[in-house]
C-alpha cells in the first residue's frame, strides 16, 4: 500500500464529521476532517524516528498501535500507546529478545491536521517515584509471566517490578491515563505527565493498595488485559482479557471460548465481571474495547494473519457491540485464587454457551458492527488490529500495532506486509454501516 494512496471505505469518503466532545459540564462542538487512512508519524524531532539497528535491521521508534484514543477536549489530537518495546521470540521456551531492554513505554501525542497525524509529544511512563517504566517481565508472585528475557548478546535479563506491558488506554476528563497491561495484570493510574499517581493488579504491591479480583492472575502469558476504556459518565473502567484465563490451567480450559470482562469503579475500587465469548479458540483473540454508553461497548477479536484480497473471506478481525445489561456477574465474593465455581469448576473449565447456560450464566450479547476484512476496500492489511476508539456512532478509529517495524525468532528482520512494505503504524477512519447508538 502506497502511503499516499487514495483509500475507500465500502465507497464511502471520510470528509468532515462535527464531533461534540464530551467535558466535565459541556460539550465542546468541533469540526475535524478525517482521511481514510492516515500514518502515524513519528517526524524525528520529537525523538529519533529510528531507535537503533540490530544486525542491520532499523528498529523504528513507533509500535503506537497497541490502543488510540481521542482527547476529551481537542478532537485533533489523538494518545496512541506502546507496548514493552520492540522484542521477538527467542529460540527456547517462553523466551524473549529484547532489542532495546531500557525502552520506557510510552504514549505518543498526535495531532491529525492537513491529513497527516504527527507526533507531536511524548509521555514516558514512570513509577510514584518519577523513575522511568521499563518493558521487562515482572518477578514471580508480582505480575511475572515465567519468560526469560535476553538481550540481543544473549545475557539473561533481570526481571523488574516497575515492568509493564503496557496495553490498553482510557483518558480522564482531568487528563490523567488510565492503562492496562499484560503482566499483572496491572492498572495503572498516571497523571498528564505520566507519574505513576495509583497501580493495581491481584497482588496487593501496587501503589494505593487496591486489588483486582485474584482470578486474574491466572491470565495466560502475554494475553493480559488488552482492552481497557472509560464510560462515558467517567465513573468506571472497563477492560477485557485478551484470552481465556488458565484458570485452573492451559489443560483444563483447552479449547474454551469463555474470556472475562471487569468493570472498575474508580471511586470505590468495587469490582464486577462478566463472560464474553469469543467466537473461535484458535484466536488471538481480544484486542480492544471502547465505550459507546455506561453498558453498550465494541470489542475486537481477530487471528494474526495479514490481510490479502486472496484470504480475505478467511482472516478473522472483527467488530462486536456487546451489552452488559443483563450479563451475569459471575463475581466470587470470597475472591479465591479460582474465582467462583460452578458445579465444581472455574467458568473457563465451562468453555461453551451451553455449558454457561446449564450454570445460570448468561454473557453479554453481542452483534457484529464490523468485518474489516470485508467491509473496507482495498483489504486491510496488517496482522495486528489492536486499537479501536469510537469518534461518533457512525465512525470508528482503528491501529494496528507494527510491532517497531520488526519480527523475528531468535533473529531480528523486518516485518513486512504483504506488498513487501515495512509494516507502519497507520489509523482507518471507518464508517460504520449502522449507527451503533
Amino acid at each position: 500500500m502506497k502511503q499516499n494512496s487514495v483509500f475507500t471505505l465500502t465507497g464511502a469518503i471520510v470528509a468532515v464529521a462535527l464531533l461534540a466532545v464530551a467535558c466535565q459540564d459541556h460539550a465542546i462542538p468541533l469540526t475535524v476532517s478525517y482521511p481514510a487512512v492516515v500514518d502515524a508519524i513519528n517526524p524525528g524531532t520529537v525523538t529519533p524516528a529510528v531507535l537503533t539497528t540490530v544486525n542491520g535491521v532499523p528498529i523504528n521508534n513507533g509500535g503506537f498501535g497497541s490502543a488510540i484514543v481521542a482527547d476529551p477536549t481537542d478532537a485533533s489530537v489523538f494518545y496512541m500507546l506502546t507496548d514493552r518495546g520492540p522484542n521477538i521470540d527467542g529460540t527456547t521456551a517462553n523466551s524473549k529478545v529484547f532489542a532495546v531492554p531500557s525502552f520506557t513505554p510510552q504514549i505518543g501525542k498526535f495531532r491529525l491536521t492537513g491529513g497527516q497525524m504527527t507526533l507531536e509529544r511524548l509521555i514516558e511512563l514512570k513509577n510514584s517515584n518519577g523513575n522511568n517504566l521499563n518493558g521487562l517481565p515482572n518477578p514471580v508472585n508480582q505480575g511475572g509471566t515465567g519468560e526469560t528475557a535476553y538481550d540481543v548478546s544473549g545475557k539473561v535479563l533481570s526481571t523488574s517490578v516497575d515492568g509493564l506491558d503496557s496495553e490498553g488506554l482510557a483518558v480522564a476528563f482531568d487528563g490523567t491515563f488510565w492503562v492496562s497491561d499484560e503482566y499483572g495484570p496491572h492498572i495503572v493510574h498516571f497523571d498528564a505527565n505520566g507519574r505513576t499517581l495509583e497501580r493495581i493488579n491481584p497482588f496487593g504491591n501496587g501503589t494505593g493498595g487496591r486489588k483486582i479480583p485474584l482470578v486474574f492472575a491466572t491470565r495466560r502469558a502475554n494475553r493480559g488485559m488488552e482492552g481497557l476504556t472509560l464510560t462515558p459518565d467517567g465513573k468506571t473502567l472497563v477492560g477485557i482479557m485478551q484470552f481465556p484465563l488458565y484458570n485452573p490451567s492451559s489443560t483444563a480450559i483447552s479449547g474454551s471460548l469463555v474470556t472475562r470482562i471487569l468493570t472498575f469503579d474508580i471511586a470505590t475500587g468495587a469490582t464486577r465481571q462478566f463472560v464474553y465469548l469469543i467466537e473461535r479458540a484458535n484466536l488471538q483473540a481480544i484486542s480492544e474495547i471502547t465505550a459507546i454508553t455506561n453498558t453498550t461497548f465494541l470489542v475486537i477479536e481477530r487471528d494474526g494473519e495479514y490481510g490479502t484480497e486472496a484470504n480475505k473471506s478467511t482472516v478473522f478481525k472483527r467488530v462486536y457491540k456487546i451489552d452488559l445489561s443483563g450479563a451475569t456477574d459471575i463475581s466470587d465474593p470470597n475472591n479465591s485464587a479460582n474465582g467462583k465455581l460452578y458445579g465444581g469448576k472455574t467458568v473457563e473449565e465451562l468453555k461453551t454457551a451451553a455449558a454457561l447456560q446449564t450454570n445460570g450464566i448468561t454473557p453479554v450479547t453481542k452483534t457484529l458492527a464490523l468485518d474489516l476484512m470485508t467491509d473496507i476496500s482495498p483489504v486491510y492489511p496488517h496482522d495486528k488490529a489492536e486499537g479501536i476508539y469510537l469518534i461518533n456512532p457512525s465512525l470508528l478509529a482503528v491501529s494496528n500495532d507494527d510491532d517497531f517495524g520488526v519480527t523475528g525468532t531468535g533473529t531480528y528482520t523486518s516485518k513486512k506486509l504483504p506488498d513487501g512494505s515495512v509494516d507502519k503504524n497507520r489509523v482507518y477512519f471507518v464508517p460504520l454501516k449502522t449507527p451503533v447508538r
